[in-house]
């Protein structure tokens, strides 16, 4: 109960229903019916299959036999005792908070959020209708005697739409989500509104004060409502969402089975024979008058959900009516009826009777309707292009099963297993039942309808995507909560792609957030110290300087205006001024004697540059403003009966407020610093956001072949997810030239986030393995989670690193000192101002550039990737502009270098931008001593960069980085010349790709161009273009064949001898 409950005199019932008991119990005996309740519950779910309306019409059967058995038998009576006695207000804080928490659970947030006052609309409604036209009809037709008062709590119970119920025939068949929140969300609003009724009504008459907190108390159902819709799978650590909602729901069952048994044990233990044949018919005139109710609110606010939802419909709007079903909300308070009612009425049990026989007729008979609508109308019907796309996403499981069951025969272990067995249990077939007949024509829809249905999908994925990178740690909470809830906003808008500029308001916060900041700045700038100092022979003149410009005089000038604070409060305050008049007239001397003391001082030393300052120029007319009070206080005293020297008097004493606009100068370094932080952290959320958004779209274009098979769908896709991204690239591009400190801090962090999360799940792997003893693995677990709790406390800002360090970032150097300090030698730093061109497409190389801050666009006609013309031209390929953003750490120019042919683009500045730049001459220098080793690893970073951002089919599962190659030392470059054959897929290799050139299959005469993953049942393959370069991914525990793939480090050892001398002495 609530803490004001003691305050009101709640009514004590000894029956739920009013009966006075006969015996007492004095045996905890209870808890076996509880126990034996749940078990009678769990084995109905498990013999009928989880169909909910039998259960509960069994399990309202079952305590009904329960109860008539408690008026035979003495026994069973004080088994009963405790449920008896105890008041129904109890049972409504135990049980309604958990399912009421759990309908609000299973809605989504976003989906109320843009449809809030549409739903909010539908359920008061529906609360009003019901009270009305359900209530009239129990007033006109009921036989028995009831009082208003009674008919109309009667009538609001019975009008309770189950919000648990009322969705339970639509999970799992399909049905759009948008039109189960809308069914929810309305119950939920109708159950809140009647029970702040109840609650209300429960305290009528009572003390204000035990109203009010009754009222207060109320909110408690918004709160619990509230918890629900903001908890969602990113609330829960990854892997205990699925845990807790499973334990929710049993929960949540076992209350709908308690309460359901209780009103059959209730019932039985009344008197049923007084209940006449009257009762049976008045239960269907009920019935119909619920759904007769329930079709005027829809009716109703159909205009609404018409105008503001573009897939509502009048198919809508029959599963609404249909979906009117009540259950265990409705149960809960119908013993409340009786209890609230003033005059008390002969049969209390036809209350309960009425509400259990309304709650089950509508169970079973609206929800076989509701199921048998969807499936008429074709609600839950797929459509063709979504049934297009899973076959698409089916064949492509296929394919994957076929090739593993390829690769599987190959293997000397399973050489004796039958294949055609496998191969037919593996082989999956899309149920085709789910299709309508409309659907199964020959048309095919239009590309305006596979581009929305794709739409979807792409939102889908997106999500999946913010998900996946949240749980493996790699994008924060609060910017995957942001993303995920633009993902739904803009996944209800027709036609609407969501684009980095549609996920947050970052542009306009962070314009205003900067002007504040320059206007503080700007009311802050001390320019009180001019460059002004007085002659030595002037040692007065020295003295007063080092007065004015010392701390202690500025500070006291604060003292002062904040002890004026309590005179001015005086002032104000009519009653307190009238009888301290001459004292506050004195202080007001004083303060304004003592401000022109201090402008004097300012004055002698900074002369006519005092008013060049504002906050001066403030206290001066500050200064003015105190004489003219002054002198108004002096006139009205002399004359006390002029009405408009006293006016002006009143005037002027409210203009004292402006004494107190100096303190603001106090606080501006605060203010400036806390205006600092929140724009610091929009950044790095910014930056977060974006990322992971950029993320998703890499994700997502790897996918829409899956989508749609259609060619042109798909090019749309690809060009509207291509221009996303480079949006997005773009954005982060800013933001990092923007504050590149917080851009560091943010990099730096996540790093240390990832080496500390690999390192736990190795951790976690040993220990599962029994490497690790459990004690040590529990406190170096302990260890880690601590190590990465602390980053909460990571600072902010990092300075950036200077640009010699930033030759430690380039990856295929390694961090070797001797080819840093060789690098470091011969680099130059290149600087370039907004709207430079670094270098021209079809321009030679000049060398590379690694950019150290700012922001370069690429811009090509042509990504060619090594491909011979003609080839291209044979095969149609189409020629795609080339657009791209380089940021802080990117290199320009290097695969250019590496074939010293013409650049594939045009690189231009888009913000001010330093690089650090390594001449073509320098580099091909350090190939000849450091030969063939550098040259080689260079082609292997362009390779895996290649791979990383065009190839993903086939190799998803795969953490493909240069780094992790090192580690593995699973990945190396194949050289293949024209015309030259190679032997690919044997027992070592895992993935073949072609990252630049073009290969045949000699047994199809099949050609793969670059970028692309050469099929698993390709075993030869030969060069087509003059260069090919192949990069090829091994098993683990492979060892290297071939001579190509033995890449050592070679160097001239004369010059190499040279340099590491040079540098070691240096």
């Amino acid at each position: 109960m609530n803490d004001f409950e003691e305050n009101i005199s709640m009514p004590n019932p000894d029956l739920i229903c009013g009966r006075i008991d006969e015996v007492t119990s004095s045996e905890p005996h209870f808890m076996l019916l509880l126990f034996f309740i749940i078990f009678v519950a769990g084995m109905l779910k498990v013999v009928l299959r989880n169909y909910e309306p039998a259960i509960l019409t069994l399990l309202s059967l079952f305590g009904f036999c329960i109860g008539l058995l408690g008026r035979q038998f003495n026994e069973v009576q004080q088994l009963l005792y405790p449920l008896l006695k105890t008041n129904n207000y109890v049972f409504l804080n135990i049980f309604l908070p958990l399912m009421t928490f759990m309908a609000a659970l299973e809605m989504d947030f976003y989906i109320l959020k843009n449809m809030f006052w549409q739903i909010l609309i539908t359920g008061l409604t529906s609360f009003v209708t019901a009270f009305v036209f359900i209530g009239y009809i129990v007033v006109k037709l009921n036989k028995y005697t009831w009082n208003v008062q009674s008919c109309l709590l009667f009538s609001i119970t019975i009008g309770i739409t189950d919000p648990l119920q009322s969705v339970h025939p639509l999970k799992g068949i399909g049905v759009s989500k948008i039109l189960i929140d809308i069914i929810r969300g309305e119950s939920l609003i109708s159950c809140g509104v009647s029970f702040v009724f109840f609650g209300i009504y429960r305290i009528f008459g009572r003390k204000t004060s035990a109203f009010k907190a009754e009222f207060l108390g109320l909110s408690g159902i918004i709160s619990v409502i509230s918890l629900g819709l903001l908890l969602d799978s990113l609330s829960f650590r990854p892997g205990t969402d699925i845990t807790i909602t499973k334990f929710l729901f049993i929960m949540t069952f076992s209350c709908q089975a308690f309460i359901f048994t209780f009103m059959g044990i209730v019932i039985g233990c009344e008197n049923i024979r007084e209940i006449e044949f009257h009762s049976l018919s008045f239960i269907i005139i009920l019935f119909v008058t619920v759904n007769a109710t329930r079709m005027l609110t829809i009716l109703l606010v159909s205009p609404v959900l018409l105008h503001s939802c573009y897939e509502f419909s009048w198919r809508w709007g029959i599963m609404l009516i249909c979906a009117g079903i009540k259950g265990s909300f409705n149960l809960i308070l119908a013993p409340d009826i009786y209890n609230l009612s003033q005059e008390k009425i002969v049969l209390p049990q036809l209350f309960l009777i009425y509400v259990l026989a309304m709650s089950i007729m509508t169970m079973i008979i609206n929800s076989a309707m509701v199921t048998h609508s969807a499936v008429t109308l074709g609600l839950c019907v797929i459509s063709l292009p979504r049934h297009m796309a899973m076959q698409n996403a089916i064949l492509h499981i296929q394919e994957v099963i076929n090739n593993t069951i390829m690769l599987s025969k190959t293997e000397n272990i399973l050489t004796n297993i039958l294949w055609s067995i496998v191969e037919e249990k593996t082989k999956i077939e899309y149920p085709s039942f789910f299709l309508g007949n409309d659907e199964k024509s020959d048309t095919f829809p239009t590309d305006e309808v596979l581009i929305e249905e794709a739409r979807l999908h792409v939102a889908i994925i997106q999500m999946s995507s913010f998900e996946t990178q949240y749980k493996d740690g790699s994008l924060p909470e609060a910017a995957a909560r942001i993303l995920i809830g633009a993902s739904k906003n803009y996944g209800t808008v027709q036609g609407k792609f969501m684009s980095i500029y549609d996920v947050t308001t970052y542009e306009k916060t962070r314009s205003w957030l900067i002007k504040v900041k320059n206007m503080l700045v700007f009311l802050s700038s001390q320019k009180d110290k001019i460059n002004f100092f007085p002659p030595e022979k002037s040692k007065f003149m020295g003295f007063i300087y080092k007065i004015v410009f010392s701390e202690e005089f500025q500070y006291t000038g604060y003292i002062v205006t904040l002890l004026y604070f309590f005179p001015m409060i005086m002032h104000l305050w009519p009653t307190v001024r009238d009888s301290h008049v001459r004292g506050l007239i004195i202080v007001n001397y004083y303060f304004v004697f003592l401000c022109i003391i201090e402008a004097t001082l300012k004055i002698l030393i900074m002369r006519n540059r005092y008013f060049y300052e504002s906050w001066n120029r403030l206290e001066f007319y500050t200064i003015i403003f105190g004489l003219i009070d002054i002198i108004c206080i002096h006139l009205v005293r002399e004359k006390p009966r002029d009405i408009v020297l006293i006016q002006c008097s009143v005037i002027l004493g409210f203009f004292r407020i402006i004494r107190f606009f100096r303190i603001f100068k106090m606080v501006l370094p605060t203010l400036i610093n806390i205006i600092e932080e929140i724009i610091k952290k929009r950044l790095s959320l910014m930056y977060s956001i974006t990322k992971g958004y950029i993320q998703s779209l890499e994700d997502t274009k790897f996918l829409i072949k899956q989508i749609s098979s259609r060619e042109s769908i798909f090019q749309k896709l690809y060009e509207i997810l291509e221009m996303n991204r480079r949006d997005a690239v773009k954005e982060l591009g800013l933001i990092e030239h923007e504050c590149r400190e917080v851009v560091i801090a943010l990099k730096t962090k996540q790093a240390i986030r990832n080496v500390l999360g690999k390192a736990l799940k190795n951790l976690r792997f040993l220990w599962s393995r029994g490497i690790i003893d459990k004690i040590e693995g529990i406190n170096m677990n302990k260890l880690f989670l601590g190590k990465i709790k602390s980053l909460n406390n990571f600072p902010m800002t990092v300075p950036p690193p200077t640009p010699e360090k930033f030759l430690h970032n380039i990856v295929w150097l390694e961090d070797k000192d001797v080819l840093i300090e060789f690098f470091k030698e011969k680099a130059q730093l290149a600087c370039f101002d907004y709207g430079d061109i670094i270098c021209k497409e079809g321009d030679m190389p000049q060398g590379l550039y690694l950019i150290i801050s700012g922001m370069s666009s690429l811009y090509g006609s042509l990504l060619h990737f090594g491909i011979d013309p003609k080839l291209r031209t044979l095969a149609h390929l189409p020629r795609t502009p080339y657009t791209e953003y380089l940021t802080s750490g990117d290199i320009i120019g290097e695969l250019s270098c590496l074939l010293k042919r013409e650049m594939g683009y045009t690189a231009t500045c888009e913000t001010i931008l330093q690089a650090c730049f390594i001449s073509l001459e320098d580099l091909y220098e350090g190939f000849d001593i450091f030969w063939s080793f550098l040259e080689y690893k260079i082609w292997l970073k362009v390779a895996i960069s290649i791979a990383n951002h065009h190839i993903k089919e086939g190799i998803m599962g795969e953490e493909l980085t240069y780094q992790r190659c090192l580690e593995k030392n699973n990945a190396y470059l194949e050289n293949l010349s024209r015309y030259s054959e190679l032997t690919i897929y044997n027992d070592t290799m895992l993935h073949v790709l072609i990252v630049y050139g073009s290969v045949l299959n000699v047994a199809t005469d099949e050609q793969h161009f670059a970028p692309s993953r050469i099929p698993s049942t390709c075993f030869q393959i030969q060069g087509t273009s003059n260069i090919n370069k192949l990069l090829i991914i091994q098993k683990e525990n492979a060892t290297r064949k071939g001579k190509s793939s033995d890449k050592e480090e070679y160097y001239d050892s004369g010059k190499f001898a040279y340099y590491t001398k040079k540098y070691a002495d240096g």
